[in-house]
């Protein structure tokens, strides 16, 4: 009788187990495949990353791929393909600005693409090899260039909508971010992309809403599209306040924590730093790690809180050091005065540092990958240019003048 339960929870468990993988395998059949294929509308924010679910597929296909169209009927198809899972794509691999066809991967029949940028917009197929399509996404990417920061705090308030007949411009709002600092006042922001409303959309393209789609989605006319450049994207900031959570150090950090508080030990940072130097008058870029637009993301220059109602991109033209739409600390033309760590803040918890100091002499070596080269590089080969042209001018209107007998006789 002992052996007997033993025995029944053991067939129950691998019966449970085996109905769970049915279900597993049977996911797909329970979401049919529409007759006629129709684009889920989806936006966001230039540097983000995004994935797009293959909602439904036949039980025969074991394997997916995913295509891509600037417009719909385009000669011009991109062919998105892991080759059966045999390559892997890590964000933290990919580089800004680099090509779409390395920056996407495919995972449970879901395409993956990391810092996404308003030219990945158009429309994304899921299918098989033999081009058979079985769901679509018409998808927005809407550039951060531009974007109006308000800030609550100072009594502004967001961009008020637009009514142009038949069409509503206005601004959908995600959720707030979580406080980007605690034990302080910290910020948190919102993101706002453009939508609009109109009955003039096509037919072909769903919508959450009726008639409401995101601005630069391709059920919009050009005609109506071109009336919503002038309304960007936004950004609404607030203070906040939040308690941290206490962390319970294991055995090891401890005893360093009361060895150094003692004496006897140097004192061991909270968080990893690193350490860059960087010549006197050249510009630097520092990025949190594992830090994505969407996130919580703040600055410290060692006690100095750097809010972004004074150092957002934006707020003042003629910012020497300032904050990025994709929380990318930026200082141009560094000066002695930059030294110091600069601590980031994720998603309320401070999880690095960077301890930078300012070389005012040594020698530079050159590298064509350097901004500043290449700008010198492009200024110098326009001013050559520009007098070969002024040189080649003055010549050919003295051949002219030659030529037809125009030119003053300044002989005595």
């Amino acid at each position: 009788m002992n052996m007997a339960h033993p025995t029944v929870l053991l067939w129950v468990w691998g019966s449970l187990q085996a109905f769970e993988l049915v279900e597993k395998e049977n996911i797909f059949q329970r979401t049919p495949c529409p007759a006629f294929l129709i684009f889920d509308n989806a936006a966001y924010l230039a540097d983000m990353s995004f994935e797009l679910p293959c909602h439904c597929k036949p039980e025969e296909v074991s394997a997916v791929v995913w295509y891509y169209q600037k417009h719909l009927g385009s000669r011009h198809t991109k062919v998105l393909t892991d080759f059966d899972g045999r390559v892997l794509t890590e964000e933290s691999q990919v580089r800004v600005g680099s090509d779409m066809l390395v920056r996407f991967s495919i995972r449970m029949f879901s395409l993956l693409v990391f810092r996404a940028q308003p030219e990945d917009s158009g429309l994304y197929f899921c299918g098989t090899r033999k081009g058979d399509y079985f769901y679509a996404y018409d998808v927005d990417i809407q550039s951060s260039e531009g974007m109006v920061a308000t800030f609550k705090d100072q009594g502004q308030e967001p961009i008020p909508d637009e009514h142009r007949g038949n069409l509503h411009i206005f601004t959908t709002f995600w959720e707030w971010t979580p406080c980007d600092r605690c034990g302080v006042r910290g910020e948190q922001w919102r993101i706002g992309l453009c939508y609009l409303q109109s009955p003039d959309l096509s037919p072909r393209y769903h919508k959450t809403l009726p008639d409401v789609v995101s601005c630069g989605s391709q059920a919009v006319p050009r005609k109506l599209r071109a009336q919503t450049r002038e309304h960007t994207p936004e950004l609404l900031v607030q203070s906040c306040v939040v308690p941290c959570e206490k962390k319970v150090q294991d055995g090891l950090m401890a005893i360093f924590s009361y060895v150094a508080k003692v004496g006897s030990r140097p004192w061991v940072p909270e968080v990893p730093i690193q350490f860059h130097e960087q010549r006197l008058g050249h510009g630097l870029i520092i990025s949190c790690p594992g830090s994505r637009p969407e996130h919580a993301v703040a600055w410290d220059k060692d006690h100095q809180y750097l809010y972004r109602t004074q150092y957002l991109k934006g707020v003042n033209r003629s910012m020497r050091v300032f904050i990025d739409h994709g929380n990318h600390l930026h200082i141009r033309f560094t000066q002695l005065s930059d030294r110091g760590i600069y601590y980031c803040w994720r998603q309320g918890v401070r999880v690095a540092g960077f301890r930078l100091g300012v070389a005012s002499r040594g020698r530079y070596r050159v590298s064509f990958s350097d901004p500043e080269t290449r700008f010198a590089m492009e200024l110098t080969l326009l001013g050559y240019l520009f007098i070969t042209a002024v040189f080649v001018t003055i010549h050919l209107c003295r051949c002219c003048c030659y030529l037809f007998h125009c030119c003053p006789n300044f002989s005595p």
